[in-house]
């Protein structure tokens, strides 16, 4: 998503139910599964990380339960992300803690997940997906993903002056190489731009 856009969905989500996920989906670029494995314990709130060593996904034993994988590529990461997600965070636990007061014995998060429902249960990923459709919708991009969310941080990070290096630790690739190969469009333009600059730079000099 464009600047523009990203904007329009911001505006959108406010006060949706599922707010907070897209929120730390977006500015953190973890894979839905990883947002919506998040446990209180990998959250260091004086620190300023979180260790994204697992996710969440419905086991294929036909039972619909959830349970704890290791992260797609099987290692774990240790991120720093802006204040604002920690913010966010920090909210999602207030109102964690409101919802377990009114669920009372009824509360049930066994995972000691972040995101839940009002009784504790874990959020289902269809059920996320299906609402951020009807919010892409909403807001003339019907054809985005909720991975575009992950896709969408990693230009910020990019065009923001973030090395390659540090995009591919936060985003949890394999290597570098990898994260340059698929955001070569990204730098490409950065590339072309700051031709333009030199170019802009010694036409001045020129013609001085």
């Amino acid at each position: 998503m464009d600047v523009d856009a990203i904007a329009d969905f911001i505006r959108a989500i406010q006060g949706h139910r599922f707010e907070n996920v897209y929120l730390v989906s977006l500015y953190t670029g973890m894979r839905e599964g990883e947002v919506l494995g998040l446990t209180w314990d990998v959250i260091d709130f004086q620190a300023g990380t979180i260790v994204i060593k697992q996710q969440l996904q419905k086991a294929r034993d036909g039972t619909g339960r959830y349970q704890l994988i290791s992260p797609k590529n099987g290692k774990s990461r240790r991120i720093t992300p802006a204040p604002s997600v920690m913010a966010v965070l920090n909210n999602e636990q207030t109102r964690q803690a409101a919802n377990k007061a009114q669920a009372g014995s009824s509360w049930d998060n066994p995972l000691n997940l972040v995101f839940t429902n009002e009784e504790g249960h874990n959020l289902s990923a269809q059920t996320v997906y299906l609402h951020f459709k009807k919010i892409a919708a909403a807001i003339g991009h019907p054809d985005t993903r909720l991975h575009d969310l992950r896709h969408t941080y990693a230009v910020i990070s990019i065009q923001n002056g973030d090395d390659i290096k540090t995009v591919q630790e936060n985003l949890g690739h394999h290597t570098a190489a990898f994260t340059l190969d698929t955001y070569a469009h990204v730098t490409n333009q950065m590339q072309q731009a700051s031709a333009a600059h030199m170019e802009a730079f010694i036409q001045s000099i020129s013609s001085t």
